[in-house]
């Protein structure tokens, strides 16, 4: 019999995403706009994001198919593999992402060499794949409750021990790029959220508790990062606990967020591998995946993820823009052609359209006008060739 999750194991799994050492390490970036410049920024971003996030999961959630699944929905049953395939690029280079950022962190804290806690981290990691998200629940429980009440403890040491602002603002960030910064996160799960909320015993409140849960998480992450960088003058966070004497509680917090977040990507890797070949295990995928991305992370330099989290957002906001517009607006579904060249054309509009925003500072960042625009494009687009359709189909008759 299919287990279906329950809110409150979605709204777990998404905690676990939002508690990560990247998103506070990105929050960092935000510092020197000043704490209520920054704080603005996040909070908008954040609710761009995770509006987007809760379309994107509903469509997987009523439509009972997984976050690549539903790609064909709009793209047709080859066209959707185009997404299926950069979906797992971006998860692989995701997984060695995390597990780069958190060996950095857990070596700055106990230094027996980045590498071995790159091993650890992607051990873990293994090992929360084999255990299956449908068994994770006592063992989520658990982490999630730990990690809250050591990121509490964290927040309280930057927030509250008298320290002054080190960073005074300056223009090195604008406003706008913030705002995408903080959209940006989000975004990177809309290629994944089905995966869980397809299994949701009620679509909705899943969806919704998925999305808000995550939002809130990141922002205070984000808001961790920013202040930690703001208070203390340093933008590295395993310095930063250091500083606090957070010793073992430190290194818990970087290894139990590095994992329970990576694990999210490493499996639904695999889950969108299946959407390539049915013949292809997700789960022993989703551990070739983590194998890759620990190499990658032992063997390159991965510092600076902002041109990446901007190259996601040029991929799968028009994605996700043509998606909405085809379930909610048209109601419309290819899944059963081969490909709808249409809305690939679109989608390509749009890709180039993030491009072209990003050399523009509008306050509200690139995501939200790209996707507005491409929708746009998209229904035009279909009622024009519906339009002719129907008149070829009448002058034939």
């Amino acid at each position: 019999m299919e287990h279906k999750t329950s809110i409150f194991e979605n709204g777990l799994i998404w905690f676990g995403a939002g508690v990560s050492i990247a998103e506070i390490l990105t929050g960092t970036y935000f510092a020197t706009l000043g704490f209520s410049r920054a704080l603005l920024a996040i909070l908008l971003g954040h609710l761009i994001g995770c509006t987007l996030l809760f379309l994107a999961g509903y469509i997987g959630a009523i439509a009972k198919r997984s976050a690549m699944e539903t790609t064909k929905m709009s793209f047709g049953r080859k066209g959707g593999l185009l997404f299926a395939f950069l979906n797992v690029l971006q998860l692989v280079g995701w997984t060695a992402i995390m597990i780069y950022d958190g060996a950095l962190s857990a070596n700055a804290i106990f230094k027996t060499g980045a590498w071995v806690w790159a091993l650890v981290i992607g051990a873990l990691i293994v090992l929360w794949i084999r255990i299956g998200i449908t068994n994770l629940g006592k063992v989520n429980t658990i982490t999630m409750a730990a990690l809250f009440i050591l990121t509490l403890i964290l927040f309280r040491l930057i927030f509250f021990s008298g320290n002054s602002v080190q960073i005074q603002p300056d223009d090195s960030l604008k406003f706008g790029a913030a705002v995408e910064l903080a959209v940006a996160m989000p975004l990177s799960w809309l290629p994944l959220i089905s995966d869980y909320t397809k299994e949701a015993e009620k679509p909705f409140g899943a969806t919704l508790a998925s999305s808000v849960i995550y939002g809130l998480v990141s922002c205070w992450m984000y808001i961790i990062g920013m202040g930690a960088a703001l208070f203390t003058g340093t933008f590295d966070i395993s310095v930063i606990m250091l500083r606090a004497g957070l010793g073992v509680a430190g290194l818990l917090i970087v290894i139990l967020s590095t994992v329970t977040t990576t694990f999210l990507d490493a499996y639904s890797a695999g889950i969108s591998t299946e959407s390539l070949s049915p013949k292809l295990n997700g789960t022993k995928v989703g551990m070739l995946v983590t194998v890759i991305g620990t190499v990658l992370a032992i063997l390159f330099p991965m510092d600076d993820i902002t041109s990446f989290l901007y190259l996601i957002g040029s991929v799968f906001a028009p994605m996700i823009a043509v998606m909405i517009a085809d379930f909610f607006i048209l109601k419309d579904d290819y899944s059963g052609s081969a490909f709808n060249w249409r809305n690939l054309i679109v989608w390509l509009i749009g890709f180039f359209l993030y491009r072209w925003l990003m050399t523009v500072n509008t306050p509200v960042g690139n995501t939200l006008p790209d996707m507005l625009i491409t929708m746009v494009i998209a229904v035009i687009a279909a009622k024009l060739t519906n339009t002719k359709k129907m008149q070829s189909d009448t002058s034939a008759q």
